[in-house]
């Protein structure tokens, strides 16, 4: 039987669409200080819109950063409370020639809607407000206990919502998380991701004279920093894809053989993600495991950026002063950003060339996770899925990183329900990123669904 949340849901389809067309137009790019007002204005839009649909206590928390966006409702007695979580900014669109429309003007083709943020995550965070205005117009009131936090430095590394979260615990206090800013296994089959690898994101500056030389007159005495730094960074990792860093699989946590058994039975086709969702000749990685064993639950390592030197037209023989690379360490559980820094930053020192310096800066990092499948509000998410999608659901992990859902354990002692409605070919921080339209309306149906079930007699 349909409920009456569910059937407003359907009545407002195109109305929701279009006002996340709204949001989806302002640039909210986290990482560009030229943006930082767009930021705030989404905040602004979100903290209205949940005011307007009958949420309390909607304010923003400013941080250092960009605000964070509160609002809650909390008069359901005895029932759980919900903590929902999103985020409203965004990547930089960059490479702009490769969009085919333009990234902050929504555009719908084949039943998909193509913006930056579409996915990532405004259109999955908007569910969740969707979901709430639904369940609000319904019935004047909620099933259970709703908190509802959004951040606006999800893409720079959450600074703002981590320091917030471990300061303040009592003003988020919750049973649980609810978090969509994952993505199905395949289409139509719902998935709940109940797992997630850590990282640490790095910077390394290489240091050698004093200024900017000449190569004719200095090269062969002088030392050059982007030599230096790639000797480094070929000595981080072996032809097969293993780090070499001395102790970095120490202690690591495999999956277990029920995990693995269940990966193996998921509609994973190789050649497909090889040709459609990589791109390249041939699959790299460590010799022994599959690809969702060396993408769900093998430290990985990467190389990001090397900026630094001369870059522009033409050429300029210079022996740059300095040359920086950034880059990431994927981690899985038991891996803790800290040791792994250590090891990290120590074995460069050790393998540093002679004639230059060495700096090693952490930039961010964030705990690797595992939730387990048998607590009741992931059961109540399977049930629910179960019911809109009209399929059995399918858990999987993932190889990104959603550091709040780290902090939500740590400071706040919750498990997180991963509900994503995103598609492995959405295109997530490239350029024509994409949601499938009926995907964000199945996502606020199964949200709904989700959050009515929790709030049962039965379950509370």
């Amino acid at each position: 039987m349909t409920s009456i949340a569910t059937e407003f849901a359907r009545q407002n389809q195109s109305r929701f669409l279009e006002e996340l067309k709204s949001l989806l137009r302002i640039p909210s790019v986290s990482t560009l200080p030229e943006h930082k007002s767009d930021v705030r204005r989404a905040a602004e839009v979100l903290a209205a819109e949940l005011a307007r649909i009958g949420m309390e206590n909607v304010r923003l928390i400013e941080t250092a950063g960009h605000p964070l966006v509160y609002a809650d409702w909390l008069h359901a007695p005895g029932k759980p409370t919900a903590l929902l979580y999103g985020h409203y900014d965004v990547q930089p669109p960059d490479p702009l020639d490769e969009w085919l429309s333009p990234p902050f003007e929504p555009t719908e083709r084949n039943g998909n809607l193509y913006a930056r943020g579409a996915v990532d995550d405004k259109g999955q965070m908007y569910m969740h407000v969707k979901a709430l205005e639904s369940l609000l117009a319904a019935g004047k009131a909620l099933p259970l206990n709703v908190r509802v936090i959004l951040e606006g430095e999800e893409e720079v590394g959450g600074e703002g919502i981590a320091a917030f979260v471990a300061s303040h615990p009592p003003e988020l206090q919750a049973d649980f998380a609810l978090v969509s800013d994952t993505e199905m296994f395949a289409p139509g089959l719902p998935t709940l991701c109940v797992g997630l690898r850590g990282m640490i994101y790095t910077e390394i500056e290489v240091r050698g004279a004093k200024t900017d030389l000449h190569s004719g007159m200095y090269g062969g005495a002088a030392p050059n920093p982007f030599v230096a730094l790639a000797q480094i960074i070929a000595k981080l990792k072996d032809h097969s894809g293993k780090i070499l860093i001395p102790g970095i699989y120490d202690n690591i946590v495999p999956p277990s053989s029920e995990e693995l058994a269940a990966w193996q039975s998921l509609p994973f086709d190789e050649e497909h993600y090889r040709q459609t969702e990589v791109g390249s000749r041939e699959l790299v990685g460590e010799a022994g495991y599959s690809v969702l064993e060396r993408t769900w639950a093998r430290p990985t390592l990467d190389v990001h950026g090397m900026p630094g030197g001369f870059i522009g037209a033409g050429a300029k023989t210079v022996i740059p002063a300095k040359a920086t690379a950034k880059v990431s360490i994927r981690l899985v559980p038991a891996m803790t950003p800290a040791e792994t820094f250590a090891r990290y930053r120590d074995y460069i020192q050790h393998i540093a060339p002679p004639g230059v310096d060495v700096d090693v800066r952490l930039i961010h990092s964030g705990d690797p996770c595992l939730i387990p499948v048998d607590n009741p509000y992931i059961q109540a998410a399977t049930a629910a899925l179960h019911e809109v999608w009209g399929k059995e659901t399918v858990f999987i992990r993932s190889g990104g990183s959603i550091p709040i859902v780290g902090d939500f354990a740590r400071h706040l002692k919750l498990p997180s329900v991963m509900m994503g409605f995103g598609l492995p070919d959405d295109n997530l921080h490239a350029p024509n990123e994409k949601f499938l339209i009926s995907n964000f309306y199945q996502g606020i149906e199964s949200i709904i669904r989700f959050l009515e079930i929790v709030g049962e007699p039965a379950r509370s």
